[in-house]
């Protein structure tokens, strides 16, 4: 389907029809290999992924691309690393028989994992795996998953979230969407449109076809929709946008201009900023019945608003103490209070799914810088800077950051790029997530559910 000023879009995800656990073929018990992600940089840990078995031709091109992109998740977490295939004495002939660990050993894997995939009579894949502590030699966790053969990379996804969750403790992340800003053209013509993708960067599409300008889209916690700022004849307006149908709709008709839009926890409202009369005040809409609340009377601006997982409070950007900071007040608008200290101008909060950190954009002497801080404004650390940092979007797990990451112009306008980032919580593994174009304001979906 087709929504105003959109693309036509198909959909966006299989459903995924079947998840059964697998019962080991040892003794169960729990092993004793884990990864430590609470205590700074981790050691990545060396894992072997073996590539998964198939009876048909088809089904074995399955297995290697899900295998493949298992590696792939996994490497670029920073938390693993996977093996050299080369370096394999052999490859388990059945997902069901019990690995030789003495051969994964000599190779200093310490975590083996190898599956299977088959077509059934129906046309669903079924895909299982297993994955071992190859020191311990127990079977940590196995899974059967079954979808639509198109479902292909997003069972592989799963696998590794599975994988990731057994050794660290932490939820995994793999399986999840980022929506953005693709842009093209010279700085001062730039088309902007809105685009979705798997975290990984595949299964790209564009949503609208930048006919109008698009900014900060942000995910509905059901997925099932995207609210964004757009400018429809020159004129700002906060749009929701239906995934599943393309369909485009304003959230409300206000007299001034609209802007920073983001969903609460329930996706029963949207928070958000409204300028009149050279003043900006936070305001939140009930979607389902338009009724719109005044949250900040004040003469200063007061931007960027995001709600706590818990919906109870909302944390934004200020200038009323003289100069750009970050404040949390209750989600009634009461009991306003500073929590940034620190030098420069900060901007751009959201708080973590796990309700543990703040993250932020802060500008100090002409740099930008990428940091996250406690609720209460306590332990405040840059990770990552640049002649322009800005927008940090969290992963479901409350793990790690994305943002956009954009390089001067010269004399001619040209060399304005943009790209999306990634970084974890120590500061570390920051990585580039390949776009066909540039790219910014990323936001990350919460988990998909099966």
């Amino acid at each position: 389907m087709k929504g105003p000023g959109g693309c036509a879009i198909g959909p966006i995800r299989s459903v995924i029809v079947a998840l059964i656990a697998l019962a080991a073929t040892a003794p169960p018990a729990w092993a004793e290999l884990r990864i430590d992600i609470t205590q700074g940089r981790a050691e990545p840990l060396p894992i072997a992924i073996a590539e998964f078995a198939g009876a048909s031709a088809e089904d074995a091109q399955f297995g290697r691309d899900i295998s493949r992109v298992v590696s792939a998740d996994l490497e670029r977490s920073g938390l693993f690393r996977p093996l050299d295939a080369r370096a394999f004495i052999r490859t388990e002939a059945s997902v069901d028989v019990l690995p030789r660990f003495a051969d994964w050993r000599v190779i200093n894997a310490q975590a083996l994992v190898h599956g299977v995939a088959n077509t059934l009579a129906d046309g669903r894949l079924r895909v299982q795996f297993r994955l071992w502590d190859v020191v311990a030699e127990q079977q940590m966790t196995g899974f059967v998953y079954q979808s639509s053969p198109a479902g292909w990379r997003r069972l592989a996804h799963l696998i590794a979230d599975a994988v990731y969750e057994r050794i660290t403790g932490e939820t995994g992340y793999f399986d999840t969407r980022i929506v953005y800003i693709a842009e093209r053209g010279p700085k001062n013509r730039r088309i902007k449109r809105l685009a979705i993708m798997d975290q990984d960067g595949e299964n790209h599409q564009f949503l609208t076809d930048g006919s109008n300008l698009v900014l900060t889209p942000r995910f509905s916690p059901t997925l099932q929709e995207i609210t964004y700022l757009s400018y429809y004849r020159n004129v700002p307006r906060v749009y929701l946008f239906n995934i599943d149908t393309g369909r485009q709709q304003i959230v409300g008709d206000f007299p001034g201009m609209t802007y920073a839009p983001r969903f609460s926890p329930n996706g029963k409202q949207v928070i958000m900023s409204m300028s009149k009369d050279g003043n900006s005040e936070i305001f939140a809409m009930d979607i389902r019945t338009d009724e719109i609340v005044q949250l900040t009377h004040h003469s200063a601006i007061d931007t960027s608003p995001g709600y706590s997982p818990d919906g109870e409070r909302v944390v934004f950007n200020s200038d009323r103490g003289g100069a750009q900071q970050l404040y949390v007040m209750d989600a009634d608008g009461s009991d306003v209070r500073r929590i940034s200290f620190g030098d420069g101008r900060y901007a751009t909060p959201v708080w973590s799914p796990r309700g543990d950190l703040i993250a932020f954009t802060k500008i100090h002497r002409g740099t930008f810088y990428i940091g996250v801080m406690r609720p209460d404004g306590t332990g405040e650390r840059l990770l990552t800077e640049g002649f322009l940092v800005e927008a940090p979007t969290w992963s479901p797990n409350g793990r790690v950051l994305m943002y956009f990451r954009q390089w001067p112009s010269d004399e001619t306008g040209s060399g304005n790029r943009s790209k999306v980032y990634s970084i974890d919580l120590t500061g570390h593994n920051e990585r580039e997530i390949i776009t066909p174009l540039d790219a910014s304001d990323p936001a990350w979906s919460p988990s998909i559910p099966f």
